[in-house]
């Protein structure tokens, strides 16, 4: 299984998971031709995409939808409410049920629900060949139910939005920073070590952090704290970003795209 993180943070997020034969696009938060583009350095084929699953209809995760499937029309999965939320929803989108998996080519996907100021935001646990996948860029809180789910992946992608205290000073008015610090925001550096404390096990080959606020969060200090979690267990870290991709592949470590 090779995950490509196209981009990830505020100002977009799309990634690409292969696996014998098949190919998924998870979200398509930036533009078609950054897409494309960067799917071209990575060497994927567009064309290739089998589907696309959809986390949740905020603008970050689905404003290069439309003209991407103008160009390359493919089967759309998302939640119920997802859709609903969305302002120009794709005609014939299939349903995704929260807890109840999908078997894609080569894949099983389970959607997972998160804790998200959207209609129905989910997360996702991908599955090929016993090697497991635990894909979370939005959500305020880890559940139990959340904590559930992921354990037992081999490889966690996992929101590290905010560092606290950036965010307390920072320049965001005061009801951005609730909305952000709130149970329905994002994940603070602080609140993804306390999870990936409950999931880290001997089988855990990667971990990446994901959805950085560029304003609010550093790359830096989401080493430094993961690192501490991660300390003397062997496992790779590594940060995503807005600007270039990164690549996870099973059995080899995380390198930029």
């Amino acid at each position: 299984m090779r995950i490509s993180v196209l981009a990830s943070g505020s100002n977009g997020n799309a990634a690409v998971v292969e696996a014998d034969g098949t190919c998924l696009l998870l979200d398509c938060g930036i533009s078609c031709r950054q897409l494309v583009t960067r799917m071209q350095a990575l060497g994927i084929d567009p064309g290739r995409i089998d589907a696309v699953l959809l986390t949740h209809e905020h603008d970050d995760h689905v404003k290069g939808l439309e003209v991407f499937l103008r160009r390359h029309p493919v089967p759309v999965l998302a939640t119920a409410g997802t859709v609903q939320g969305m302002a120009a929803p794709p005609a014939g989108a299939e349903a995704l049920t929260p807890g109840r998996e999908v078997r894609l080519g080569a894949l099983t996907v389970l959607p997972v629900p998160t804790s998200h100021d959207a209609r129905e935001p989910v997360g996702f646990v991908l599955e090929n060949d016993g090697y497991r996948v635990g894909y979370v860029t939005d959500t305020g809180v880890v559940t139990q139910l959340l904590v559930e789910r992921l354990a037992g992946c081999h490889a966690l992608l996992l929101e590290c939005n905010h560092d606290r205290d950036m965010l307390r000073v920072g320049p965001y008015p005061w009801p951005l920073k609730q909305r952000i610090a709130s149970r329905t925001g994002h994940l603070s550096n602080e609140q993804s070590c306390g999870a990936l404390e409950r999931l880290v096990h001997s089988g855990l080959e990667v971990v990446v952090g994901m959805h950085l606020s560029q304003t609010n969060n550093s790359p830096h200090l989401v080493t430094r704290e993961l690192a501490a979690v991660l300390s003397g267990s062997g496992v790779r870290l590594a940060v995503a970003s807005q600007q270039a991709a990164l690549v996870v592949e099973r059995g080899a470590g995380p390198v930029p795209g």
